[in-house]
Order: structure tokens, then C-alpha cells, then sequence
């Protein structure tokens, strides 16, 4: 199949690689340029996402923010520019859920289909072709595209129609940050109290108290490995579409406002390019105490 892929960086460049590897010829476009491994393993480069779409059955995109998907969606020499009916748009960015009803809405107008289907799993998850994707859209689109997304990932899910992926998304993010900050106290609290915080991490691995945040980014807290990974820039747009989607609701999201503002601490203190898992800093700031593995 001949697919097409915009927004090569931490996650997209290993994504492209894998479907490259499954054997589909990949037509790319990146701001800051094609990487010259995709390049070597036989993608192409493109002068413009519309010249991606001019030239790809399937498009797919993955780029920071809400913004981002627009400009590369409708703005000039944009993907719409370049679609042909019956083509298929695949967002795996993390965007509002309400955006991307309307994009999607847009693009069904042009005789093309549109599934949203961001991603979980990070960097390590992106290389590992192990992603989690959360998927909106029609039934036959789906079908359609699930054997590129097996290429990318291993829980793929059709949660519901354009814009429940999104949603999915949000609620994952949700989940991720406050147990960052579970597990973040947790660790700090056992440093405190002057036990080695790497051997309670080893314990509370083998009980209930066990999650792949308390394996991956308690690891990170413990050797103090905060280079991304997922940047806490990120993760705060993410909540940002939380606590907006319910204010819009009439929901109150206590423990995720308290999430974000750690996040808001540490990015006053330069920490917007960070790992996520470096919440556990503005806690630190807090107990005037940073975990760290006994000697």
C-alpha cells in the first residue's frame, strides 16, 4: 500500500520505520526534514504534507497539538490540498476530541474518511512497535487500516466514533499523571523516612501496589533519568483538554487539577522539556528532600 506519514519525531520516526518495514512504500514530510534511516530504508521524502497526500492512499499524522493537526490538515499545501476521494486520514496525535470531530467532518466532505487514533505507550512503545491505540471512527475504516496500526502497536481498540479516541486519550492521561504523583510520593516518603527508595520500588512491584508507571518511571525517579520519553509540555496539553472538557461538562477533576499544577511547578523551573515522570521534582521542591537510591 502506498501510505503516507507526516511528523517524524520521537514517536512518529520509529512508527514510519515500522511500516516501511511491513513493506508499504512511505512518502514523509517532517518540518525539520526526513531522518536519513528512513530515507535509507527506502522512504521518500516531500516537499509538503500535500504532496504526502497526493501520492498515499492512507495518511497518517503525528504532531503535537491541536493546532498542529490543523495547519497540517487545512492549512496551505496541506493534506486536504492533496486528497483524492476515497482516501483515508489517520490521526495518531493527542488533540481535542472536539477538534477532531470537526476535521473529521471536513475531510468525510471531501469524499475521504478519517479515523483518530491516538497513541500510549511513549518513546520505548513507539520503538518496540508495542503502542496502545485508541481508535474513533466508522467500522469499515477501521478494518481498513488495522493491519498498518498492527505494524505500530499490539492493544488496538475502535472505541467508538470520530472523537472517542480522543477522548480515550485524555482518560489515559488522566490516569498516567496521577499515578505518577502516587507513585512519586510514595518514593519520596520512603526516602524521607530513610529507606532505600530502589528496594521499596523492588517490593511494591511484587504486590498490588504494581504498575507500569511504578516499573518505568519509579525507575527514573530512583536514578534520577529524566530525559524524555514524553515531555511534561506534552502531558500538560493533555490535562489542559481535561480540565476544559470538564469545566464544558460541569465536572470537577480534583486530583488531575493537582496533577497539572506539578506539572506547572516544575515547567516554572525549566522543566517544560523534561520526562513527565520529573513531576516528582516539584514535589521534591516541596519536601526540600529528593529521592535518591541509598549508597
Amino acid at each position: 500500500m502506498n501510505i503516507g506519514f507526516i511528523g517524524l519525531g520521537i514517536m512518529g520516526k520509529p512508527m514510519a520505520g515500522h511500516l516501511i518495514a511491513g513493506g508499504h512504500t512511505a512518502y514523509l514530510y517532517s518540518r525539520s526534514g526526513v531522518a536519513a534511516e528512513l530515507l535509507a530504508a527506502g522512504g521518500k521524502a516531500c516537499a509538503s504534507p500535500a504532496e504526502v497526500a497526493r501520492n498515499a492512499d492512507v495518511i497518517f499524522t503525528m504532531v503535537p497539538d491541536t493546532p498542529d493537526v490543523e495547519k497540517v490538515l487545512f492549512g496551505k499545501e496541506g493534506i486536504a490540498e492533496g486528497l483524492a476521494p476515497g482516501k483515508t486520514v489517520v490521526d495518531m496525535s493527542s488533540i481535542s476530541p472536539i477538534e477532531t470531530k470537526a476535521f473529521a467532518a471536513k475531510i468525510n466532505a471531501l469524499g475521504c474518511e478519517y479515523i483518530d487514533a491516538p497513541v500510549s505507550g511513549g518513546e520505548v512503545g513507539a520503538k518496540n512497535a508495542a503502542l496502545t491505540i485508541m481508535c474513533g471512527g466508522n467500522q469499515a475504516t477501521f478494518d481498513t487500516v488495522k493491519p498498518l496500526l498492527d505494524l505500530m502497536g499490539k492493544n488496538i481498540t475502535l472505541v467508538g466514533g470520530n472523537g472517542d479516541g480522543q477522548t480515550c486519550k485524555v482518560c489515559n492521561q488522566i490516569i498516567v499523571a496521577l499515578n505518577i504523583e502516587a507513585v512519586g510520593e510514595a518514593l519520596l516518603f520512603a526516602s524521607k523516612a530513610g529507606a532505600d527508595p530502589a528496594k521499596v520500588r523492588q517490593a511494591l512491584m511484587g504486590g498490588f501496589a504494581n504498575s507500569r508507571i511504578l516499573e518505568v518511571h519509579g525507575e527514573r525517579m530512583v536514578k534520577r533519568t529524566f530525559n524524555p520519553g514524553f515531555r511534561i509540555e506534552l502531558h500538560q496539553k493533555d490535562l489542559n483538554l481535561a480540565l476544559s472538557g470538564a469545566r464544558a461538562m460541569g465536572l470537577s477533576l480534583p486530583n488531575t487539577a493537582t496533577a497539572q499544577e506539578l506539572f506547572n511547578a516544575c515547567a516554572a523551573h525549566g522543566g517544560s522539556g523534561w520526562d513527565h515522570s520529573a513531576m516528582v521534582r516539584a514535589l521534591e521542591l516541596m519536601a526540600n528532600h529528593e529521592v535518591a537510591q541509598a549508597e
